[in-house]
């Protein structure tokens, strides 16, 4: 089987969302995206292309979040789901489960919610299948 080599994150912002705007809506983006506003609704990148979105202390997201790397250091009500790297950092405030493959944790984030490893859930699932099969 083959392994999915890990993308590389984007080392430039194509995007910026300003302090003072106000989103009410879903946001696809691609590349990278950098968040000093807020945003009610979600935010996903484009599956198909490596994706960095950077939220800093002034940003607030209400949905669910997911992209390849994501740095954090502002407000989060709703799930996480970061495929690579997750970066939280000392303002960083998550109420919902985070989703990550690699973590770094800063002291001071606070996460309301569980931390759920990527190859955890996998192994989850295989679990699963097996107790059920033994079962019948």
């Amino acid at each position: 089987m083959f392994r999915k080599q890990p993308s590389k994150p984007q080392n430039r912002i194509d995007s910026l969302i300003g302090v003072g705007t106000k989103i009410e809506g879903n946001v696809l983006f691609s590349g990278g995206l950098r968040v000093d506003g807020e945003i009610i609704g979600n935010v996903t990148a484009s599956p198909d292309q490596s994706s960095t979105l950077v939220l800093s202390e002034h940003a607030r997201i209400d949905g669910e979040i997911k992209v390849s790397h994501l740095v954090i250091n502002g407000a989060v009500n709703g799930p996480v789901y970061a495929a690579e790297f997750l970066e939280l950092q000392s303002h960083s405030r998550i109420k919902g489960d985070v989703h990550y493959n690699s973590l770094e944790m800063h002291l001071g984030a606070i996460v309301e919610g569980r931390l759920v490893h990527r190859s955890s859930e996998a192994k989850g699932v295989e679990l699963k299948l097996a107790s059920s099969k033994s079962g019948t």
